[in-house]
């Protein structure tokens, strides 16, 4: 949405899903005469709608050979030609590749986040052991093309509480819509942040941990009518554990309400 000013221009590819040879031709449609061929391809089709866009090609390491070879036009020289014989602008786009390859790297910094006790981390020689991997995994003409390779440290406590926040504002604003006044104290989203982070899967976890302890438990107050249209409800914490104050329009105190499972 900064980028290209709508979250409509974020075309997300998750490439898992082309991990088999066959899969290839949906990324440009399949050929004439196979079902699906007036679909158009699940990357060319959206590219050609949304010319101005962020693609984001997820876990890239996980897709076939055969996919690099598609992406070998595009980086190369902007476009691909789709099933139908159209050419496809690539040129304003912006490719975003993610890659779990040498994971076993960073698994070596587990002490980080919540439980960190040295920060001071061998940044160039992680990052030397992840590049000599995807110069293993990755054909020299694919990794040639690409601009720029960034390598990111495990998530520090601070960027946590970052994502939580994200998430927690996307949560306000469906409630609001409900016309629930939703406020999530500081203390809320560190035991959030702390409920939700897995050194091994990173920030994942935290929207699950968001639904859990905050989103179900308040669907069951709506539901139970403990929480109504005017209310004002406050999320916060106590020793570890996530609590709900709710407040009415014609009331003075807030009332905490036992919805944990």
């Amino acid at each position: 949405a900064a980028m290209f000013g709508s979250e409509d221009n974020m075309i997300r590819i998750d490439m898992s899903e082309y991990m088999e040879k066959y899969s290839t031709s949906r990324l440009i449609g399949a050929a004439p005469g196979y079902v699906g061929y007036d679909e158009g391809g699940q990357l060319t089709e959206k590219v050609r709608q949304h010319p101005y866009s962020v693609v984001l090609l997820d876990e890239a390491e996980k897709a076939h050979p055969d996919v690099f070879n598609l992406l070998l036009q595009v980086l190369d020289d902007g476009y691909l030609t789709d099933a139908k014989g159209r050419r496809v602008d690539f040129r304003n786009t912006i490719i975003i590749m993610t890659s779990n390859l040498g994971a076993t790297q960073l698994q070596d910094e587990k002490e980080v986040g919540f439980g960190a006790k040295d920060m001071s981390q061998d940044y160039n020689a992680m990052a030397a052991a992840i590049k000599q991997q995807m110069r293993l995994y990755f054909r020299p003409e694919f990794l040639n093309r690409i601009d720029e390779t960034i390598i990111f440290h495990s998530l520090q406590k601070k960027e946590l509480h970052q994502i939580v926040k994200l998430m927690v504002n996307d949560l306000n604003k469906r409630v609001s819509e409900q016309g629930i006044n939703l406020k999530v104290t500081p203390a809320a989203i560190d035991v959030i942040a702390k409920l939700g982070y897995n050194p091994a899967y990173g920030a994942r976890p935290l929207r699950r941990a968001l639904q859990d302890h905050v989103e179900d438990d308040l669907s069951t107050g709506l539901l139970s009518g403990e929480i109504n249209v005017g209310d004002d409800v406050t999320v916060g914490a106590h020793q570890g554990k996530i609590t709900f104050k709710v407040k009415k329009p014609d009331e003075d105190k807030a009332v905490e309400l036992k919805l944990n499972k």
